[in-house]
């Protein structure tokens, strides 16, 4: 018989919880699904993590994991990955906005002989500023990276266990799973969906983070930023040469005073501002690099439930 792991990240869901459980405890119970749920309480703040041990009194397919500290969405979810026993292995947030009942429609797209099936958001209940952001993130995204990354999907998704184990092949330290989802292959399908908004408590993404995973996803899966720096550098050189001639002209053939004060004013301040940027883009990729040597491990489990030794 097919088990269904479905891993939820978490972070300060205390209030939330029991109603996402109940919400997975009724697609179990309706599709008679072979069930293990595992949570990863990432650093929370809250007692997210006493109420994994409550619950787990409740649902004997529960299983907790508590890490030291916060250590960001992507890697909660990767840990939840690694210790996944399923033959499909679903992905969710821990806030509702993903609709559990849509993973019975992303396993049946499995058994007709897909591989991955992944949620795509046709319409976000969140404000325009946040709509406008991720609708343009993912287009620029899409557009500079090496690989096609599906528009509009995050990782709500189920995947055979072949894909996973591939995806965990990957080592790196700023982990974009939705990419490194993308980059593996296989035969993939979106859904469309509507999300729906948050209900209860607050979203965990602040903006650094999800700048973070702006910049996860543009830096390891793009070259173009590098490739713009050159770029810059070649049209800086042409106007240069182009203001140079020009000005040989005003002072050989032409009567009118060269004024340079303000010109060389504007001209030093504009590239050395180029040059403070291009070195960022230089600097990131290099923090990744030395992100790799270290090596260190990608998270620190504090705790677990439910898992046999």
């Amino acid at each position: 018989m097919l088990k269904l792991s479905i891993i939820i990240p978490v972070y300060n869901s205390f209030i939330i919880m029991p109603d996402l459980l109940l919400a997975i405890e009724k697609e179990r119970i309706l599709h008679s699904w072979n069930l293990e749920v595992i949570l990863i309480d990432d650093g929370s703040k809250d007692n997210s993590y006493s109420q994994i041990e409550q619950l787990s009194k409740s649902y004997n397919y529960l299983k907790g994991i508590k890490l030291a500290r916060n250590f960001g969405h992507q890697i909660a979810v990767r840990t939840g990955l690694k210790v996944a026993s399923g033959n499909y292995i679903a992905i969710i947030d821990d806030d509702l906005q993903d609709p559990p009942f849509l993973i019975q429609q992303f396993i049946q797209k499995l058994e007709e002989g897909f591989d991955v099936a992944f949620g795509v958001r046709k319409k976000r209940k969140e404000n325009q500023l946040k709509r406008t952001a991720y609708y343009l993130f993912y287009r620029i995204l899409n557009k500079i990276s090496s690989i096609k990354i599906p528009l509009d999907s995050g990782d709500f998704c189920v995947m055979k266990k072949e894909v996973v184990s591939n995806m965990l092949l990957f080592h790196e330290q700023n982990v974009y799973l939705r990419g490194i989802r993308a980059w593996v292959g296989f035969k993939q399908v979106g859904i469309e969906y509507e999300r729906n908004a948050r209900e209860i408590g607050e979203s965990g993404y602040s903006i650094k983070k999800l700048f973070k995973i702006a910049k996860d996803g543009i830096f390891s899966f793009s070259n173009v930023p590098l490739k713009l720096i050159t770029i810059s550098g070649q049209l800086g050189l042409i106007a240069a040469a182009a203001y140079t001639f020009y000005v040989i002209y005003l002072n050989l053939v032409s009567d009118i005073p060269v004024k340079g004060f303000s010109t060389i004013t504007i001209l030093i301040s504009f590239f050395s501002s180029l040059i403070l940027i291009c070195l960022g883009i230089i600097g990131e990729y290099i923090i990744r690099i030395y992100d790799e040597v270290r090596n260190r491990p990608h998270a620190v489990i504090a705790s677990k439930i439910g898992f046999n030794e």
